[in-house]
């Protein structure tokens, strides 16, 4: 079969895949495993979190970065989560745990994954790399494989040390947060990547949220920026890591968290009835992302984005 080389005039024409909050959320389903970008405070896609307990999905098993944040508790709190792999789960200066992580881990309500940092990452990059273990020193001589027999020990064939063996960990689905992208998939971080990257090679499919949506020739003015590319969908929103900072368009809303956190802190102590009211406020009430911005005050978040580029 002969195959004519693509020039200008046979090129096909490149897929757009810029969606709707909701349209994109009713993509992942009860049980899926999804990967949540961002780290600790920063960079976290808000509205698909906010569309997801919405939509009351269930049994998801939520891969975290290396420092989690609360947009895994929040998840955890509205119930929409069975399996927790993470490190930490917390907002360290804020919340040194995060509260509904604690309350639902202490009661065995969600299964919790023993990993470390290092370990978490080395299962992702398995994933990314299409092998089914990679070798990793840290854990040896520790009780991580004696708590998670997912770690095995064994001594390599070449030089007889130990290591522990670490299983591939692939997602269903990454999203991730980031300063722009266009409509083709591809997105740039405004900022620190931390380990977004990797988190999405070890999805089969990649979900970003961008603070702006660019031209394509804006993307390729500084191809090396491009940390995503060819993610499946693309959502806009501004705004879209509130109360959480966005890097390079603006900081952490320190009065947003801390209401968070005192919601939680209820939650912990089954006081449901002021931790449903933080759910009407900022959520379930709350139809969209657009809806949740006009919820915030122009000066409110003209404090956070000056404080920036201050």
């Amino acid at each position: 079969m002969k195959l004519d080389p693509i020039s200008k005039t046979n090129r096909p024409k490149r897929k757009e895949v810029l969606k709707g909050e909701d349209e994109a959320a009713a993509l992942i389903k009860d049980g899926d495993v999804v990967i949540v970008g961002g780290f600790g405070t920063v960079n976290h896609p808000m509205p698909i979190i906010r569309a997801l307990i919405r939509r009351k999905v269930k049994n998801l098993t939520v891969i975290g970065a290396a420092t989690a944040g609360l947009e895994i508790d929040l998840l955890i709190g509205a119930g929409c989560v069975k399996k927790v792999i993470a490190p930490y789960v917390g907002a360290e200066l804020h919340a040194p745990i995060g509260h509904c992580f604690r309350r639902a881990a202490e009661n065995e309500e969600i299964e919790v994954y023993e990993t470390t940092e290092y370990l978490l990452y080395s299962q992702l990059d398995a994933a990314a790399r299409g092998l089914g273990f990679l070798p990793w020193r840290g854990g040896v001589g520790t009780s991580l494989p004696v708590l998670n027999k997912d770690y095995v020990p064994f001594n390599d064939p070449i030089n007889g040390e130990p290591y522990l063996a670490v299983p591939a960990l692939h997602a269903d689905w990454a999203i991730i947060h980031v300063g722009q992208a266009d409509v083709f998939g591809n997105g740039q971080h405004g900022g620190a990547r931390f380990g977004d990257r990797l988190l999405s090679r070890a999805a089969e499919r990649v979900m970003l949220t961008a603070e702006r949506i660019v031209p394509n020739s804006e993307i390729r003015k500084n191809p090396w920026a491009t940390s995503i590319a060819y993610a499946d969908v693309v959502i806009e929103a501004p705004y879209g890591s509130h109360p959480f900072a966005s890097h390079g368009f603006y900081t952490e809303d320190e009065d947003g968290i801390q209401e968070y956190v005192t919601a939680s802190i209820a939650y912990r102590k089954r006081d449901m009835k002021a931790w449903n009211a933080y759910l009407e406020k900022w959520i379930t009430n709350v139809p969209s992302h657009g809806d949740y911005l006009s919820k915030l005050s122009a000066a409110r978040l003209s404090k956070l984005q000056n404080a920036v580029h201050a």
